[in-house]
């Protein structure tokens, strides 16, 4: 027993199990480096043969204890399944005698071993003249900016920091977070993961940089890349798609070739990732046969052994680098913060190291992923699932579960219920439309709480027609037999019930907006191009979406980001408003952290902006708020783009505004030959692709254009920015969220406005220069930039070029000299 407990414990111990009565108690212990129990915490108190276990207890615990009062230590069944789950995360399970003289060790302990630290020199050498990368690169270029960025992420590791650090374009971060972290996986065996902000950098990393890395580092370390599971087919529910098609041709004759084509493809595939299909299934038809987490039925699944999910789950338990995006980190988050924890595998397996890439991106998609919505679509197909009708015929789960159900009676009052919601989300769709009117978007706020009146009342009847269905549903679940309830059409029918009752939740939430502050309630007014049999697209026509977005995310980054995990580095090339990180670390919520923990560093481009880009201003141009502005701006991009020969990317603020000027364009500029492609003719990578393959084109855009375009050489040579990307004021997550800086006593334009758009302007500055030997010119039609006190704010984000401020036609011609000089 010395071994096992020290004297202070055991008599800590033994007098708890006194003061209990001789019952049984639950502890969670932690060890000393020989593997003895030193410190102890009394978590529960039970009876003569049961105690509760406290997750929470166990979560920093390295032993759990319990006693058995008989004094026969032989574990229980119960005993068996809660060491088996706790053995799954690393802590020992003892039972002990009620005078703790004797123990019966049911799992040992996986002791700590002791972090082998970094050395942040010998890590930053490996990119140096005289390390490995230098020896198998011919246009080896010592870059200082990277190593000293890769010492600091070093010591981030070492020391378990959260490093925000800014690296320039050209910097290579890539290598310098890669190394620090496969070193650390290998010397430690720890998982680390790195999350980015794109698909494209996702594929980098796997395909190119980390390969080169592990050349580099000289030894083997296996990295998995993990998309979210919605990416993957499920052969179940394909399975059930194609057979569900095949019977009931009535209501799925448009879908039917689609799946017979994805179930041949499903039986050749090596991965079963969508990325893989030769061709874009229409997102209805790969919704209803893709995996989702709430219907995986697990090892009660047929095709478990086949799964592509669980074999992507399998290879990333026993890598050390795991790459995924912030979406689908965000995922496993929820999922521990909902109480699996930190040690257990959730949609990742455990880890406790994290590198964000593109971080400035965190806020956006952490935003994104935490907002809840429904719509028409939303409800009608999970409906439809369970009960649907045409013509004269009747299907849908609900038909499958009364056949298994001892209820009967059921799917008359289930028609019944479907028949009340459809009217009840009519209703509310009409209120809400009526709510918007012209406008895009509508938020629910005290200003608009009177006449967001009519609105509660249609959405607590739709709520109640909800529950009046799911309670019809329910009912018939409950009636089916212990034997059967693994059955997938019953497993299917869960899901869908869970997904409806949410809607319900939503529009409960809504009624409720006012007793829950830390949310924005909108609704948005979306365009659907309806479609005739024939795929003909008719007139667009518009539906609401309803909205739930958190006001700020800083607290649940904290909780679950900041304060669990050891180290977390965060690296974009725009991170910082001027000289400071300020905005960006009280946004995610790094200003909440220990100060101690917090490292910060710049780490400049080392490319010649000075000598190859202009910055073009037009002191001449009227302010964008004048109804002079379009076609004084259409007139300047043409005279432009012949300045520049083409090769130009045009960055707008609106649509319409994208399409007033590039029809314009296209009237002066087509017949001389100039190819003028605008965002919307195609998908974005088909159009940066014919942007790339004809140096001459102009690409005419907006919205994600402004960041992820890589273009270097001479298929870009100019980029213009027509207005300072600021959000549309009537934006209501940022409506919102510049209410709650004013109540606190701030200036929510010079605290939000300004340095969201000081952070857009970068990233599209930072399309010019992809590659050191890139130029061009950046002209920027917005004279706010000099008329404006908060221009300066701008200017003094972007690295130092040769400039051009200047009349029209003055600025025309230095950016033509400046090119083609």
């Amino acid at each position: 027993m010395d071994m096992r407990f020290s004297p202070a414990v055991r008599e800590i111990l033994s007098a708890s199990i006194s003061e209990a009565g001789g019952n049984e108690v639950f502890a969670a212990c932690c060890l000393d480096g020989e593997g003895c129990i030193t410190t102890i915490t009394i978590a529960a108190r039970g009876h003569q043969s049961a105690v509760p276990v406290i997750r929470s207890a166990a979560e920093n615990a390295e032993v759990l204890v319990h006693n058995h009062p008989s004094g026969n230590l032989t574990p229980s069944d119960a005993d068996l399944n809660i060491a088996s789950q706790a053995a799954e995360s690393g802590l020992g399970f003892y039972i002990v005698n009620n005078d703790v003289t004797d123990v019966y060790v049911v799992v040992e302990p996986v002791l700590s071993r002791e972090k082998v630290p970094l050395d942040p020199e010998y890590v930053s050498a490996l990119l140096d003249e005289t390390g490995p990368l230098a020896q198998n690169r011919s246009d080896y270029e010592e870059r200082p900016s990277q190593l000293q960025l890769t010492k600091e992420i070093a010591a981030s590791f070492n020391e378990g920091s959260i490093g925000v650090f800014e690296a320039g374009t050209g910097v290579g971060k890539s290598y310098a977070y890669l190394l620090p972290a496969m070193q650390w996986a290998l010397q430690n065996k720890d998982r680390v993961v790195v999350s980015t902000g794109t698909i494209n950098l996702q594929q980098q990393l796997i395909d190119k940089d980390i390969p080169r890395a592990i050349e580099i580092i000289g030894q083997p370390i296996k990295a998995v890349l993990i998309k979210g599971r919605q990416n993957y087919v499920c052969l179940r529910r394909l399975q059930e798609a194609v057979g569900e098609a095949s019977i009931e041709s009535d209501f799925f004759e448009d879908e039917t070739e689609e799946l017979r084509r994805i179930q041949q493809w499903a039986e050749t595939t090596s991965d079963g990732s969508r990325s893989d299909l030769t061709f874009m299934p229409r997102e209805e038809v790969w919704s209803r046969v893709c995996s989702e987490s709430d219907a995986c039925m697990g090892m009660r699944c047929s095709r478990h052994e086949e799964c592509f999910v669980m074999r992507v789950r399998k290879e990333a338990a026993s890598a050390s680098l795991l790459i995924v995006n912030h979406h689908l980190l965000f995922a496993d988050l929820e999922v521990r913060m909902a109480g699996v924890g930190y040690d257990d595998t959730a949609v990742l397996p455990p880890f406790h190291h994290i590198v964000f890439d593109e971080a400035h991106s965190m806020e956006g998609a952490a935003t994104s992923f935490f907002s809840e919505y429904f719509t028409r679509f939303k409800v009608l197909k999970q409906l439809s699932l369970l009960y649907r009708v045409r013509r004269s015929s009747v299907a849908g789960h609900l038909i499958s579960l009364e056949r298994l159900s001892s209820s009967a009676g059921e799917v008359q009052d289930a028609l019944a219920a479907v028949q009340e919601i459809k009217a009840s989300y009519s209703d509310a769709e009409d209120c809400a439309m009526r709510l918007l009117g012209d406008a895009s978007t509508w938020r629910l706020c005290s200003e608009t709480a009177s006449a967001a009146n009519e609105l509660f009342p249609v959405l607590s009847k739709l709520r109640g027609a909800v529950s009046v269905f799911t309670g019809v549903v329910r009912t018939v679940l409950e009636g089916i037999a212990e034997e059967d309830q693994d059955d997938p059409i019953v497993w299917e029918s869960k899901f869908a019930l869970r997904r409806i009752e949410f809607i319900g939740s939503l529009c409960q939430n809504f009624c409720e907006w006012s007793e829950r502050p830390e949310s924005v309630f909108w609704i948005e007014k979306k365009r659907l191009a309806n479609r005739s049999p024939r795929g003909d697209s008719s007139e667009p026509s518009w539906y609401p979406r309803f909205v739930q977005t958190p006001l700020s995310i800083a607290p649940m980054m904290l909780e679950g980001v900041f304060e669990p995990f050891r180290t977390v580095v965060c690296t974009s090339a725009t991170l910082r408003i001027a000289d400071s990180f300020d905005f960006w670390l009280r946004r995610v919520g790094v200003t909440r952290a220990d100060p101690q923990r917090i490292r910060t560093g710049i780490f400049e481009s080392p490319f010649p902006y000075a000598r190859n880009v202009l910055l073009g201003i037009p002191t001449d141009s009227p302010l964008p708020d004048s109804p002079e502005f379009q076609l004084w701006a259409e007139t300047a991009i043409i005279s432009l783009l012949q300045a520049s020969g083409g090769h130009t990317l045009v960055l707008f603020t609106s649509y319409e505004s994208l399409r007033s000027a590039c029809e314009a364009a296209r009237r002066v500029l087509s017949p001389l030959g100039m190819q003028i492609l605008r965002q919307g003719d195609d998908d974005r990578f088909r159009l940066l692709e014919a942007f790339k393959t004809d140096e001459s084109s102009v690409l005419f855009a907006t919205d994600s254009f402004w960041e992820g375009v890589d273009a270097p050489g001479d298929a870009l040579l100019q980029v213009i920015m027509v207005k300072l990307p600021f959000r549309v004021p009537n934006d209501p997550v940022h409506a919102a969220r510049s209410e709650a800086i004013s109540l606190s006593g701030g200036n929510p334009f010079m605290e939000l406005s300004v340095p969201e758009a000081v952070v857009r302007f970068r990233q599209g500055f930072g399309r010019l220069m992809r590659r050191k030997t890139d130029r061009g010119s950046v002209v920027v039609l917005d004279r706010r930039l000099l008329a404006k006190r908060y221009g300066a704010v701008f200017l003094q984000s972007i690295p130092e070029t040769a400039v051009c401020f200047d009349s029209m036609h003055v600025l025309s011609d230095s950016v033509e000299r400046f090119i083609y000089r």
